[in-house]
């Protein structure tokens, strides 16, 4: 499909304001709709956008709107196409600016909705499918027919996956996420758990198919984390090509998926910029809540977590926050990423009716502990990053969503630093930090050092021999709860000898080891070292 032809839709009643021949000639590859200012890092070549424009207004300067066209140029989007509800019209400043960057321009009716022209763009193009020669297919051309209109209806992903497979004797049949979620999966398939599941794909690398069993990618171009795959597990008589149209089927249904999600990110975003101000207000944060499907009460659980510092980090630890939130089921979520660096994710962790002995599936204390029986599936997601995530103590209300997500940072901060140690993957929850190495650990390396340094004095200075040595006795010292003797024999020294190195650090220090509290202090700046 291309851009001339939403023009000649008269469903759609478009009109262009801005665009010459070629580049109304230009293919389009799919939809975004935003209303970002700078939406150019979520775009992907040949699309045309969708906006609002509820980003702009009319005391903005010139540059605003350059900004935003230059994106769309730089992204190589198709066109843009301008909706005229917000202002009443397209503003001119906007027809300039996509003249001078060549993005071609059409204007949207009040009365033609985005969703509209989104699902003529997609149901055009799997028509566009369904119309090429028999031959180029193997699924039957009955069949493809039916895909089509389920797809086109909205069907559900059992509905979808049990359909495609009817013809083949309906074998038992699943689509599965990266980290073993079902899907779908067909009536004669038993319910398969998210571990077991995700073994299964682990074993299946490199995913073609085998005699015993068939695993295929749904999306080549998804993300580890965001991948789906058709598995099949048992032997089953049907040419490859037929299956890989079945997965080509589910990668049509991820994509209207995700086109929904990138649509909730907005939300989400606001609501996660306002739980970090530390005071937003007593209205903005309940109707944040709303926007996002949550519940303008509590309790709520914040989990934050972090893929690294690469460039699309933060991205893809969005999209496994997301993925990983998807196993609890009929909890409400808002996931996004966060402007200091990963993304972030609040829960609305209603108590419920609890099971037999146990929290209710819905709890705070469960949804941590699922999340952590979890976190090893989504690891095992990319074997070249490594997850860490952090998360907090349940929130009562919308005003201690701000504490939260500095507690779920904080955990973070933990987490990394001790996957950073022993090069593992780490979850941790506030209530886990139950000591003082552990409590520590959540603090900014910088402030940590800041701290070590000051409250060490001269003895931070561990290039010097007798420091060192100074370091070791206090270290041990401390170790034996402040027992001359026991630490004299640790150390294979006489008594005198440890009295007179730990006097040496107390004067160094200007700490007195024979109170509490100076012991406490000199051993955290240890534990900060």
């Amino acid at each position: 499909m291309h851009v001339e032809d939403l023009l000649r839709l008269e469903s759609l009643d478009l009109t262009l304001l801005w665009g010459s021949p070629p580049l109304l000639a230009r293919e389009i590859s799919g939809v975004t709709a935003t209303d970002l200012e700078d939406p150019g890092r979520f775009l992907q070549r040949g699309e045309i956008v969708l906006s609002g424009l509820v980003w702009w207004s009319a005391a903005d300067e010139e540059a605003k709107t350059d900004r935003f066209v230059a994106a769309l140029r730089d992204a190589g989007a198709a066109a843009l196409l301008a909706g005229e509800e917000t202002h009443g019209t397209v503003p001119e400043v906007l027809v300039d600016a996509c003249r001078r960057h060549g993005i071609a321009l059409l204007s949207v009716p009040v009365h033609t909705s985005f969703r509209a022209i989104t699902d003529t763009v997609y149901l055009r193009q799997w028509g566009d499918l369904s119309r090429r020669p028999a031959d180029h297919y193997a699924l039957p051309e009955n069949v493809r027919g039916e895909l089509s209109r389920l797809l086109a209806d909205g069907a559900d992903p059992d509905t979808l996956l049990t359909r495609a497979v009817a013809h083949l004797g309906a074998p038992p049949c699943y689509v599965l996420s990266a980290t073993g979620r079902t899907v779908a999966r067909t009536p004669a398939a038993p319910p398969l758990p998210a571990r077991q599941a995700a073994r299964r794909l682990k074993a299946a690398a490199p995913f073609a198919a085998a005699p015993a069993s068939t695993t295929l990618r749904v999306d080549p171009d998804a993300s580890p984390y965001g991948q789906w795959y058709l598995h099949l597990p048992g032997p089953v008589d049907a040419p490859p090509r037929m299956l890989h149209e079945i997965a080509e089927v589910f990668a049509q249904y991820r994509q209207g998926l995700l086109r929904r999600r990138a649509a909730a990110r907005v939300p989400a975003t606001k609501l996660l910029e306002l739980a970090a101000a530390p005071r937003p207000g007593s209205a903005p944060l309940p109707a944040a809540l709303r926007a996002c499907g949550l519940p303008d009460h509590g309790p709520y659980t914040v989990i934050a977590v972090s893929m690294g510092a690469e460039e699309g980090a933060a991205e893809a630890g969005a999209e496994a926050l997301d993925e990983l939130l998807r196993h609890l089921p009929g909890r409400r979520f808002a996931t996004a990423r966060l402007a200091t660096g990963g993304a972030a994710a609040v829960i609305a962790t209603d108590s419920g009716a609890p099971g037999a002995g146990a929290p209710a599936a819905g709890a705070p204390g469960a949804v941590v502990a699922t999340l952590k029986g979890l976190w090893p599936t989504l690891d095992a997601c990319d074997d070249a990053t490594l997850p860490y995530g952090g998360i907090s103590t349940p929130a009562a209300g919308p005003q201690e969503l701000n504490g939260a997500l500095e507690q779920a940072r904080y955990a973070l901060t933990a987490a990394v630093r001790a996957g950073s140690a022993d090069g593992t993957a780490q979850l941790t929850a506030v209530e886990d930090l139950t000591t003082l190495d552990a409590l520590l650990a959540g603090i900014p390396a910088d402030v940590r050092t800041a701290f070590g340094v000051h409250a060490l004095g001269p003895l931070a200075d561990d290039t010097n021999p007798s420091h060192r040595m100074l370091l070791e006795t206090l270290d041990t010292f401390l170790a034996h709860n402040g027992s001359w003797a026991r630490t004299a024999e640790a150390l294979h020294l006489h008594v005198n000898t440890v009295h007179y190195r730990i006097g040496r650090v107390e004067l160094l220090t200007g700490r007195d080891l024979a109170r509490l509290d100076h012991k406490l202090d000199l051993k955290a700046a240890l534990l900060c070292r």
